[in-house]
């Protein structure tokens, strides 16, 4: 899951992605000018789950309000560097989702996104059981069958993303977009069918029932579901 950082101090903003090695977050720095970008565009689906952290900086009230102005809804975390912290309130107010403790860990922030992403979309527990497969919104791997398949760091990346959107169609630019839209350097259109063959019998194989959970909606998309639901619908892009 990709989390924009944003901390203008040098010293700090190494000691801040040290953090968050190790976590399922990939945590990409921008400058201030981030935030004067069309930020309204990480709305589509695909990129509306991609947490943006502000850390300390005394216009940290300034940038909430630009980023909630331009319309942009996704999560937006502020991380103080001093123990007192000041008061949150004003923060909160102004449009953020959470205010850090300022020796919060790697593993606390992507837990705080993680919660955020989940109730956004609905889900409220820390898991959601489809079928026979129970996948978890922390980062583990996903239960099938009550055994745990193995998922790569892409697969995974997609896998959360259809979870996410249990029971709907996704669009294969909105799972594109989850995994590869920020990244320079973007590999063919038509690897994310290839992740998907590899969800796919990955998840039929550890399934007693053999069912493949995923499937292909031509003309729209994937849709992650159990067997016996009904077609459903879209989710919007």
């Amino acid at each position: 899951m990709y989390l924009y950082v944003y901390e203008p101090r040098e010293a700090a903003r190494r000691t801040l992605m040290d953090r968050l090695r190790g976590t399922p977050l990939q945590p990409v720095t921008v400058e201030e000018t981030f935030f004067g970008s069309d930020l309204e565009r990480l709305n589509r689906k695909g990129s509306d789950t991609r947490a943006i952290l502000i850390g300390t900086t005394p216009r940290a009230l300034a940038l909430i309000r630009l980023i909630r102005k331009q319309g942009c809804q996704n999560p937006l975390l502020v991380l103080p560097g001093q123990p007192s912290g000041g008061d949150p309130a004003p923060l909160l107010d102004a449009g953020a989702d959470d205010v850090l403790g300022p020796q919060a860990d790697g593993a606390e922030i992507a837990s705080r996104i993680n919660a955020i992403n989940r109730r956004i979309y609905g889900h409220a527990a820390e898991s959601v059981t489809v079928g026979e497969v129970e996948a978890f919104f922390d980062g583990r791997d996903p239960e099938v069958s009550g055994e745990r398949v193995r998922l790569s760091r892409r697969e995974h990346a997609i896998f959360q993303h259809l979870v996410l959107s249990a029971n709907r169609v996704v669009s294969r630019a909105a799972i594109y977009d989850a995994v590869y839209g920020m990244d320079d350097d973007q590999p063919f259109d038509k690897v994310i069918d290839v992740y998907i063959c590899k969800l796919r019998k990955k998840l039929s194989t550890a399934a007693a029932s053999g069912h493949q959970y995923i499937e292909t909606v031509y003309g729209r998309g994937y849709k992650f579901s159990a067997a016996d639901l009904k077609p459903a619908t879209i989710a919007a892009e």
